[in-house]
């Protein structure tokens, strides 16, 4: 069968199902579809369904009942991974002990009494917050290089939506083992949630991910993911890494001077202005595509190469997409000039601020985000006129 007709048959089929047509009937309709569909197969069926208008979150709603229907056929799909395989092997370990950590959890719940076991429970969950890199590595280096190689892979803000899922099933959890009112049960179903869905991801990354990845990137841009990911941590597991002196880019900038009105500067200065700054900055062209960003000695929001050229659509959850939008939005149609948003994160006060980027003749030419953690800022009385070292 023609590979679009076969994927056409596909999305009438998921569509019906969630249609509450009878699951048997369907099935055995389109059984001929269902037992041999790929992992890009399923790409492009998400990708369809988010082009048609549906929603990351109306998708997530019946995403494990398709997946679970489409398992037999995507567990028994073989593909060879890459040469340069430190990059996957890295995730794949990281899942595995992800696994080992939820066996742990899983001990402790058997535990007879209920005080003693939220006291134990409570560090177990909260260490499964040092798991959100893992997620993060997928964002902002994985996704982008495949959304570069085909239009279905927008498709991944789906995935996003789910790490965001879990980390709000992770403090659901956190909150009701911490609330001395809360009810066992609550508790107890709060878990089993936390589990299914933090494994689930796993399954898809398994299922999905890790063979179309293998499937359609190159072993140079393998070499660049792992590279990329070496700023990272690697949630749950020992990385023995080295670390050696990568030559600087020289391109044709990079020997010259900018100059201006104001004087004058290599791009070795410009770099170590930027970042030397206690802000980050990113900065965004007027066809939305991320251009630069700078890299202070502590990020407060973590970038790779890996998102330069990227859509700034796809560098967020889906839940803050329509923000970014709107905020460019404004910006390209003149009516204002900034935009600004404060909020804690970790203990830190963070100050987050978008300003249009404007040509002489008030063309709009991209956006602008600087953050900055205001923390110690806000603690400031009084005055200091005389040098003091901290």
């Amino acid at each position: 069968m023609d590979r679009s007709l076969r994927i056409q048959r596909l999305l009438d089929y998921i569509k019906r199902l969630n249609n509450k047509e009878d699951g048997r009937t369907l099935y055995l309709e389109y059984k001929d579809e269902i037992h041999s569909v790929l992992p890009q197969d399923a790409f492009e069926i998400f990708h369809s369904l988010l082009s048609e208008g549906y929603k990351e979150k109306e998708i997530l709603v019946f995403l494990d009942k398709i997946i679970n229907v489409f398992y037999e056929s995507l567990s028994s799909h073989t593909y060879q991974k890459p040469k340069n395989d430190n990059f996957l092997m890295d995730l794949i370990l990281e899942n595995e002990a992800l696994r080992r950590k939820i066996d742990d959890i899983k001990v402790i719940i058997k535990e007879p009494t209920s005080k003693i076991r939220r006291e134990k429970l409570i560090p177990k969950i909260e260490e499964l917050r040092d798991f959100f890199p893992h997620y993060t590595k997928k964002e902002n280096i994985l996704f982008p290089y495949l959304e570069r190689r085909m239009e279905k892979f927008n498709g991944l803000s789906i995935m996003w939506a789910l790490h965001d899922e879990v980390k709000s099933q992770v403090e659901n959890a956190l909150n009701l083992l911490k609330d001395e009112n809360s009810d066992d049960h609550d508790v107890n179903v709060s878990i089993a949630q936390l589990f299914f869905g933090i494994l689930g991801v796993v399954k898809k990354e398994e299922l999905i991910l890790f063979p179309a990845s293998c499937e359609v990137l190159e072993e140079d841009e393998w070499y660049d993911m792992h590279r990329q990911s070496l700023e990272y941590s690697f949630p749950f597991i020992e990385k023995e890494w080295t670390i050696t002196d990568i030559e600087e880019r020289k391109d044709l900038l990079s020997e010259g001077v900018f100059k201006t009105e104001t004087g004058e500067l290599t791009l070795d200065q410009i770099l170590l202005i930027f970042n030397s700054l206690p802000v980050d900055m990113t900065f965004v062209d007027e066809k939305n595509k991320v251009r630069f960003f700078t890299r202070p000695k502590d990020r407060i929001f973590p970038r790779s190469p890996a998102i330069i050229g990227r859509d700034v659509n796809n560098c967020h959850p889906p839940d803050s997409v329509h923000i970014v939008e709107e905020i460019v939005d404004t910006f390209r149609r003149g009516e204002r000039d900034s935009a600004t948003f404060w909020l804690t994160l970790k203990g830190r006060r963070l100050l987050i601020q978008y300003f249009a980027l404007r040509d002489s003749d008030n063309n709009y030419k991209g956006v602008i985000e600087v953050s900055q953690d205001i923390t110690q800022i806000q603690k400031l009385e009084g005055e200091r006129r005389l040098l003091q070292w901290d």
